[in-house]
C-alpha cells in the first residue's frame, strides 16, 4: 500500500483522550470519573477516559470494571503486575484516539477543572502543555528536593519549565507518535519532545491535598530520576555528537592530570624533594589515563552514531509545500525517502520500455542465428607397429 493510501485510510483523530495511570486508588476512581464527566459535559468535544491499572493490589480493578460497564467512553487497561508510571502512560498513549491527549493522576490532587485551560493553550499553538503546581499541598520533604530537581533539569536541558514532576500535562497526539517510555522517563517527556522540535508551554494549575491512601513515591525517585535524566541528555542534546560530552570530560581530566604532573616535574628539577612517594603523582597519572579512556569512548560513539545515522534521519517533518505528493507529515523521513526512490524506479523501469519507442529512429532488425558449422571428422590414429 502506498503512503498516500495509508494516510487516507488512517482514522482522523478527534476529541480529547484523558489518560489516568492507576495504582491502588480504589477510593478516588469514581469521584475522579464523575468530576471529569462534569467538566467535559460543558465542552463541545467528544472525549474518552482511559484508566491504566498498573498492577493494583486493592479493589481498583473491580472499580474500573464497574465504571467501564456503566459508561461507554471509559476504557480500561490492566497490567499483570506493576510496571511503573512510564509504562502505564506508554500504554495509554497507544490506546488514545483523541486529537488531544491529557494525562493526570488518579489521587484527586489534579483538578479536572483545569482541562479547558490545557485545551485552550494547545489551541494557541503549543504542542505540549505542562502543569505547574505553583502552590503544592505536599510535605517539605517532597517539595524541597523537587525544587532542586526542577532547577537542575531546567538549566541543563534548556527547557524552561518550573515543574517537571507534575503529571498533569496535555499533548497533541501527533507529538506522541514514535515516543517510547520506560523507567522514569515520564518526567522528561517535555525534554524529549523539545529536542524533536515541538513547542512546549506551561500553565499554573491547582493542586489539592491527597484525600485517600498515601503517596507511592519516596526519596529514591530522585536517584532514579537523576540517572534517567543523564540518559535523556545523552539521547537528546548529545545524541548526534557523543564526542562532545565524552571528549569534554576527557579534556578536563587530561588537562588537570597534566598540570599536576608538570607541577611535580618542576619540583623534581628544582630538587625540592622526591616525588615518587607522593599521592599527587598517582592522581595525576590516573587523570591522564582516564582522559584517554573518555576520548576513546567518544570516538567509538561517533563511529557508531555515524553508522546508525545512515539508516534513519534524526529529524521530523511538520509540513510541506508543493511536495504533498511525495512527502507526508507524520511519516519517518527515512521511510518517505525510500518510498520516493521506489516510485522513481517504478516510473522509469528500463525493462518496460516499448521497443518502438526505444528504437524509433532505427528499424528493428531481427538477428538470425546461423547454423553451427559441422565439426570436423576425427582423424584416424595409426596403430602401433607390432613387434
Amino acid at each position: 500500500m502506498k503512503l498516500d493510501e495509508a494516510a487516507a485510510d488512517a482514522p482522523e483523530r478527534t476529541g480529547v483522550s484523558i489518560v489516568v495511570p492507576v495504582y491502588n486508588e480504589q477510593d478516588s476512581l469514581a469521584i475522579l470519573c464523575e468530576r471529569i464527566r462534569a467538566v467535559m459535559a460543558a465542552q463541545a468535544q467528544d472525549y474518552e477516559i482511559i484508566f491504566v491499572d498498573d498492577g493494583s493490589t486493592d479493589a481498583s480493578p473491580e472499580r474500573l470494571k464497574e465504571l467501564a460497564g456503566s459508561l461507554d467512553n471509559v476504557r480500561c487497561i490492566a497490567f499483570r503486575r506493576n510496571f511503573g508510571k512510564a509504562a502505564a502512560l506508554d500504554a495509554g498513549f497507544a490506546a488514545a484516539s483523541g486529537e488531544f491527549v491529557i494525562t493526570m493522576d488518579a489521587d484527586l490532587q489534579d483538578d479536572p477543572q483545569e482541562i479547558p485551560n490545557f485545551i485552550a493553550k494547545l489551541n494557541e499553538g503549543c504542542d505540549v502543555v505542562s502543569g505547574w503546581k505553583r502552590v503544592r499541598n505536599d510535605p517539605v520533604h517532597k517539595t524541597l528536593p523537587s525544587r532542586v530537581f526542577n532547577a537542575v533539569v531546567s538549566r541543563l536541558s534548556g527547557v524552561k519549565l518550573n515543574d517537571f514532576n507534575c503529571g498533569f500535562k496535555a499533548y497533541r497526539a501527533e507529538a506522541l507518535e514514535g515516543l517510547s517510555l520506560y523507567g522514569e522517563l515520564h518526567r522528561f517527556i517535555p525534554v524529549l519532545l523539545h529536542w524533536r522540535g515541538y513547542r512546549i508551554g506551561e500553565i499554573p494549575v491547582n493542586h489539592h491535598a491527597r484525600q485517600f491512601g498515601r503517596s507511592k513515591y519516596g526519596f529514591n525517585r530522585l536517584l532514579k530520576g537523576g540517572l534517567d535524566f543523564l540518559s535523556v541528555m545523552l539521547n537528546t542534546r548529545f545524541a548526534t555528537r557523543p564526542l562532545h560530552v565524552f571528549g569534554t570530560a576527557g579534556a578536563i581530566f587530561g588537562l588537570t592530570g597534566t598540570a599536576i604532573l608538570a607541577y611535580l616535574c618542576v619540583l623534581w628539577v628544582l630538587g625540592l624533594g622526591p616525588i615518587g612517594d607522593r599521592p599527587l603523582l598517582m592522581l595525576g597519572m590516573l587523570l591522564v589515563m582516564t582522559s584517554f579512556q573518555f576520548i576513546t569512548i567518544g570516538l567509538l560513539g561517533e563511529f557508531i552514531q555515524r553508522q546508525g545515522s545512515r539508516a534513519d534521519r534524526p529529524y521530523t517533518i511538520k509540513a510541506t509545500l508543493n511536495l504533498e505528493h511525495k512527502l507526508q507529515t507524520g511519516v519517518p523521513a527515512a521511510r518517505q525517502l525510500a518510498e520516493i526512490a521506489r516510485r522513481m524506479r517504478e516510473s522509469h523501469p528500463d525493462e518496460q520500455h516499448d521497443n518502438s519507442v526505444r528504437h524509433d529512429r532505427a528499424p528493428y532488425r531481427q538477428i538470425q542465428q546461423s547454423e553451427p558449422a559441422p565439426s570436423p571428422e576425427p582423424r584416424p590414429v595409426p596403430r602401433r607397429a607390432r613387434k
